[in-house]
């Protein structure tokens, strides 16, 4: 932060509400032919494992993703 700048964070939360059925989700019902009602299984085993190279002794960043444009 610079000297006399404000700046702002919004974190925001999704509640779940216990006992709510997927089928009642409005996107849901508006598009089944794209949810399954089974899931098949775990996906293949793959050839190659995706992974990121991580250097040692680093932390995670935590920084605003986006800067507020004024």
């Amino acid at each position: 932060m610079r000297n006399g700048e404000t700046e702002f964070v919004s974190l925001s939360s999704i509640k779940v509400t216990p006992g709510v059925h997927v089928e009642e989700v409005c996107v849901v019902q508006l598009f089944q032919d794209v949810f399954s009602l089974e899931i098949p299984g775990f996906p293949p085993i793959r050839e190659v494992e995706f992974f990121i190279d991580l250097h040692p002794r680093t932390g995670p960043i935590s920084e605003s993703p986006y800067r507020m444009a004024l």
